[in-house]
Protein backbone atom coordinates (compact mmCIF):
# COMPACT_ATOMS: atom_id res chain seq x y z
CA UNK A 1 0.00 0.00 0.00
CA UNK A 2 2.84 2.36 0.81
CA UNK A 3 4.46 1.60 -2.54
CA UNK A 4 1.28 2.58 -4.36
CA UNK A 5 1.07 5.88 -2.46
CA UNK A 6 4.68 6.66 -3.32
CA UNK A 7 4.07 5.81 -6.96
CA UNK A 8 0.98 8.05 -7.10
CA UNK A 9 2.51 10.95 -5.17
CA UNK A 10 3.73 12.80 -8.30
CA UNK A 11 0.24 12.58 -9.80
CA UNK A 12 -1.31 14.01 -6.66
CA UNK A 13 1.03 17.01 -6.94
CA UNK A 14 -0.02 17.58 -10.56
CA UNK A 15 -3.73 17.57 -9.76
CA UNK A 16 -3.44 19.68 -6.59
CA UNK A 17 -0.84 22.14 -7.90
CA UNK A 18 -3.38 24.01 -10.03
CA UNK A 19 -6.49 25.33 -8.33
CA UNK A 20 -9.73 24.95 -10.29
CA UNK A 21 -10.56 27.77 -12.67
CA UNK A 22 -13.46 29.79 -11.32
CA UNK A 23 -16.57 29.80 -13.48
CA UNK A 24 -17.84 33.30 -14.18
CA UNK A 25 -21.36 33.98 -12.93
CA UNK A 26 -24.11 33.62 -15.50
CA UNK A 27 -25.43 36.84 -17.01
CA UNK A 28 -29.14 36.91 -16.09
CA UNK A 29 -29.91 39.10 -19.13
CA UNK A 30 -28.63 36.40 -21.48
CA UNK A 31 -31.08 33.52 -22.02
CA UNK A 32 -29.93 29.96 -21.29
CA UNK A 33 -29.89 27.51 -24.16
CA UNK A 34 -29.39 23.80 -24.03
CA UNK A 35 -27.46 21.63 -26.48
CA UNK A 36 -30.53 20.50 -28.38
CA UNK A 37 -31.92 24.03 -28.82
CA UNK A 38 -28.54 25.11 -30.15
CA UNK A 39 -28.32 22.16 -32.53
CA UNK A 40 -31.85 22.62 -33.87
CA UNK A 41 -31.32 26.34 -34.44
CA UNK A 42 -27.88 25.78 -35.97
CA UNK A 43 -29.14 23.14 -38.43
CA UNK A 44 -32.23 25.18 -39.32
CA UNK A 45 -30.12 28.28 -39.92
CA UNK A 46 -27.71 26.24 -42.04
CA UNK A 47 -30.52 24.92 -44.24
CA UNK A 48 -31.99 28.41 -44.58
CA UNK A 49 -28.49 29.87 -45.14
CA UNK A 50 -29.03 32.40 -42.34
CA UNK A 51 -25.47 33.19 -41.26
CA UNK A 52 -26.52 35.54 -38.44
CA UNK A 53 -28.62 32.85 -36.70
CA UNK A 54 -25.93 30.29 -37.48
CA UNK A 55 -23.29 32.36 -35.69
CA UNK A 56 -25.67 33.11 -32.84
CA UNK A 57 -26.52 29.44 -32.24
CA UNK A 58 -22.85 28.48 -32.46
CA UNK A 59 -22.14 30.72 -29.47
CA UNK A 60 -24.83 29.26 -27.21
CA UNK A 61 -22.89 26.15 -26.19
CA UNK A 62 -19.36 24.79 -26.44
CA UNK A 63 -18.32 23.57 -29.91
CA UNK A 64 -18.06 19.94 -28.81
CA UNK A 65 -21.52 20.14 -27.23
CA UNK A 66 -22.92 21.63 -30.43
CA UNK A 67 -21.34 18.80 -32.46
CA UNK A 68 -22.93 16.28 -30.10
CA UNK A 69 -26.34 17.94 -30.47
CA UNK A 70 -26.09 18.02 -34.27
CA UNK A 71 -25.08 14.35 -34.31
CA UNK A 72 -28.01 13.45 -32.07
CA UNK A 73 -30.39 15.43 -34.26
CA UNK A 74 -29.07 13.70 -37.39
CA UNK A 75 -29.45 10.25 -35.82
CA UNK A 76 -33.01 10.94 -34.71
CA UNK A 77 -33.94 12.39 -38.10
CA UNK A 78 -32.56 9.40 -40.03
CA UNK A 79 -34.31 6.95 -37.71
CA UNK A 80 -37.62 8.80 -38.05
CA UNK A 81 -37.30 8.94 -41.84
CA UNK A 82 -36.39 5.25 -42.03
CA UNK A 83 -39.49 4.35 -40.00
CA UNK A 84 -41.65 6.60 -42.17
CA UNK A 85 -40.30 5.02 -45.37
CA UNK A 86 -40.18 1.52 -43.87
CA UNK A 87 -36.57 1.17 -45.02
CA UNK A 88 -33.31 0.23 -43.29
CA UNK A 89 -31.60 3.09 -41.48
CA UNK A 90 -28.37 2.62 -43.44
CA UNK A 91 -30.20 2.81 -46.78
CA UNK A 92 -31.86 6.06 -45.73
CA UNK A 93 -28.63 7.58 -44.41
CA UNK A 94 -26.68 6.63 -47.54
CA UNK A 95 -29.52 7.86 -49.76
CA UNK A 96 -29.66 11.26 -48.06
CA UNK A 97 -25.94 11.66 -48.71
CA UNK A 98 -26.16 10.35 -52.27
CA UNK A 99 -23.84 7.42 -51.54
CA UNK A 100 -23.92 4.16 -53.50
CA UNK A 101 -25.66 1.16 -51.98
CA UNK A 102 -28.69 3.10 -50.87
CA UNK A 103 -31.37 1.21 -52.79
CA UNK A 104 -34.67 1.41 -50.92
CA UNK A 105 -37.07 -1.49 -51.20
CA UNK A 106 -38.81 -1.53 -54.59
CA UNK A 107 -36.57 1.12 -56.18
CA UNK A 108 -35.41 0.83 -59.75
CA UNK A 109 -31.76 -0.25 -60.06
CA UNK A 110 -29.38 2.57 -60.90
CA UNK A 111 -31.76 5.24 -59.61
CA UNK A 112 -30.32 7.35 -56.81
CA UNK A 113 -32.31 9.02 -54.11
CA UNK A 114 -31.93 12.82 -54.15
CA UNK A 115 -29.81 14.31 -51.41
CA UNK A 116 -31.42 16.42 -48.71
CA UNK A 117 -30.16 19.63 -50.31
CA UNK A 118 -31.56 18.55 -53.69
CA UNK A 119 -34.94 17.83 -52.09
CA UNK A 120 -34.98 21.20 -50.34
CA UNK A 121 -34.02 23.11 -53.49
CA UNK A 122 -36.87 21.63 -55.56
Amino acid sequence: MIAIRRALAPLRKVFTAHPPVPVPPRDPARPRHNVFEAAATYVTASVEEDTDRLDDAAGWVAPDALAFGINELACRAVIALARERDEPVEAVARGLLGLPGAQPAGAAPGRREPTLRQELNQ
